[in-house]
């Protein structure tokens, strides 16, 4: 008697089935959160650090202080707009979160690897560099990752949408 009316219900597929469970998922919203304080609470700590120092700092200083707290704000900004959303999906939010962790670590390897051309040994400018592009690989590989993941995601909608009567 519990039986469900097989035309009535419309099976979701189990491939769009565990993709939306992922998307959806308390998991998912907490590691935005977490992103967004994290970005937060590092700019603000900047920025008071910044704001108490007795001295005027110098003008690098001041920039590398400005970019930091940019960077923070940056990624505060994405996790409210991905948490602020309605659509279940956030592939589009996974390129954009990925496109803003390569930008923030290219900024951060030359800018590290710059300093230490100009302060520290050869060998020492040389490890930055190296860290720095490793770093920046990582956040290569994690862009291309996202943007596979979103090109899979609307093959699937593209998929559902001719099979739909």
């Amino acid at each position: 008697m519990s039986e469900q009316n097989p035309a009535a219900r419309r099976d979701v597929p189990e491939e769009l089935e565990r993709a939306l469970a992922a998307e959806v998922s308390l998991g998912s919203r907490m590691r935005h959160v977490a992103v967004g304080l994290a970005g937060g609470c590092a700019a603000a700590l900047i920025a008071m650090l910044w704001a108490t120092e007795p001295h005027p700092l110098p003008a690098r200083t001041q920039a590398a202080f400005a970019g930091l707290i940019a960077i923070g704000l940056a990624w505060s900004a994405f996790a409210v707009r991905v948490l602020s959303r309605r659509r279940p999906l956030f592939a589009r939010d996974r390129v954009l979160g990925a496109r803003l962790a390569l930008v923030a670590t290219v900024v951060t390897a030359v800018s590290g690897t710059v300093l230490a051309a100009a302060r520290a040994t050869t060998a020492g400018a040389l490890a930055t560099a190296l860290a720095g592009a490793a770093l920046v690989a990582a956040a290569g590989l994690i862009l291309v990752r996202a943007q596979s993941r979103r090109r899979e995601l609307l093959r699937l909608r593209d998929a559902l949408r001719q099979e739909a009567p």
